[in-house]
């Protein structure tokens, strides 16, 4: 018997990386250079917002996404944290609203005017306090509307319901009734495979960890859901020292690998029998990744056969680059075979609902037609009493201090201005005084008033 190679045929195995050009990425945006191991960027069809470098407090900018090019250097921000920003992420439901976390111990949640800001923005719609040390980590539940979860350095991990109508916090201690259980289910213990990331793939029941082995190689591992003694295989990647990032589209059963500060992105399909995992390609660019943030499936170009978009962190260059994954088809319809129904921004539960223990899986869509968001929902922020402290009649909370040589220099010379018009003002003010002093003599000295 004649040996013969084994080919594993798959629609994906020709997927490229395209970046976008110059003019559609984002320049001079001041990215942070925290170590934490985070992406520091968050996107929806709508907006893009990226963690920055800043003094006295955290903050990040949030920019419209068609708003591509040079970002001018006194751009608004979101800055009302006290620490450093760790995380941000959108909810996925309602376009404008984002949550963040910080060093500050506190989580916030804020809500961007549409167009994007136009000032700075310090006021939060909601403050949520529940971790006594910093909090590294948020995340919005997939299918459940206004909960949130968060991850702190006090070894506590909670979920969060926002309740707008009480400006209010309701935390779930998790029993044996609700939708989070305190207990733990199944512990690994695997030796070999020092875990950093962990990602769900699917409905596969399966879960992919990365993280390094015995010998401090990078390493991803492939498990079962339901038995984690241990892992299904084990594949050493190399052996450089940057964290490894997974994203799992389960659209294409696709997972992408990118390690921080590495400058490529290598992809893989998942199948449902051995080998399991099969590499397809390698994205390369000579520039080193700060993070990485995902574009929803609803906001990808269909026409172009998009299946993936990455929104690349460089720092040294102060740029964001789009990266789209594309599948390579001659034909200019629709492909249905690349693009299944895939989740909305519909919620399937009710807060109330999950909280009960209820469990549904997502609301699909269609991308045929061009999805269009169509949601809803709105999020009611609760009404707060304003806050003032006056100092020499200026209200310190309503007036920013600058944060950068820039804003300084632009509040110099609006003050400037303003004591300008001001003394110009006074001068007007002084001879109408004069005149009216003369005139009230005039009066008095007049011999027919006597």
């Amino acid at each position: 018997m004649s040996w013969r190679p084994q080919y594993r045929s798959s629609k994906f195995r020709n997927v490229y990386g395209k970046v976008a050009s110059r003019e559609h990425c984002f320049d001079g945006v001041p990215i942070t250079k925290n170590v934490h191991d985070n992406h520091f960027c968050a996107v929806n069809a709508s907006f893009l917002a990226i963690v920055t470098e800043s003094a006295g407090g955290g903050s990040f900018l949030v920019i419209p996404i068609e708003q591509t090019g040079r970002i001018e250097p006194n751009y608004p921000k979101v800055c009302g944290h006290q620490g450093n920003v760790l995380d941000i992420k959108w909810n996925p439901f309602i376009e404008n609203i984002i949550a963040s976390c910080s060093e500050d111990t506190s989580v916030r949640i804020w809500e961007i005017p549409e167009g994007g800001l136009k000032r700075n923005m310090t006021e939060a719609v909601l403050e949520l306090y529940g971790h006594s040390r910093r909090v590294g980590l948020v995340e919005w539940h997939p299918t459940t509307n206004n909960i949130l979860f968060s991850a702190g350095y006090d070894y506590k991990v909670g979920p969060f319901q926002p309740n707008p109508c009480r400006g209010s916090l309701s935390t779930t201690d998790g029993g044996a009734g609700t939708a989070m259980g305190a207990a733990v289910l199944q512990e690994a213990s695997c030796k070999n495979h020092r875990v950093n990331r962990v990602v769900f793939l699917g409905s596969t029941k399966r879960l992919l960890t990365t993280g390094v082995s015995r010998w401090n190689t990078r390493q991803i591992a492939l498990w079962d859901q339901e038995d984690l003694t241990m892992p299904l295989i084990e594949e050493e990647i190399d052996g450089l020292s940057g964290l490894l990032f997974p994203f799992y589209d389960a659209d294409t059963h696709m997972l992408y690998l990118a390690g921080k500060g590495d400058g490529n992105i290598r992809y893989y399909e998942i199948g449902s029998e051995k080998p399991y995992l099969s590499y397809l390609m390698e994205f390369r660019s000579p520039a080193p990744q700060k993070g990485l943030g995902v574009m929803p499936k609803y906001g990808l170009d269909v026409s172009a056969c998009e299946v993936f978009r990455f929104y690349k962190l460089i720092t040294l260059k102060g740029l964001i680059e789009p990266i789209s994954m594309i599948v390579p088809r001659r034909s200019e319809t629709y492909q249905e075979d690349i693009y299944p129904m895939t989740p909305g921004t519909e919620p399937a539960l009710t807060p109330d609902e999950w909280l009960s223990g209820v469990n549904r899986d997502p609301i699909l869509i269609s991308l045929k037609e061009g999805y269009k968001k169509t949601s809803r929902i709105v999020f009611k922020a609760p009404v707060k009493a304003k806050r003032s402290v006056l100092v020499n009649g200026i209200d310190l909370l309503e007036n920013v201090p600058p944060r950068t040589e820039n804003e300084l220099l632009r509040m110099f010379f609006r003050q400037q201005d303003e004591i300008r018009r001001l003394k110009e003002e006074l001068s007007q003010k002084d001879i109408q005084v004069r005149q009216l002093h003369l005139t009230l003599k005039n009066l008095r000295n007049n011999p027919k008033n006597n």
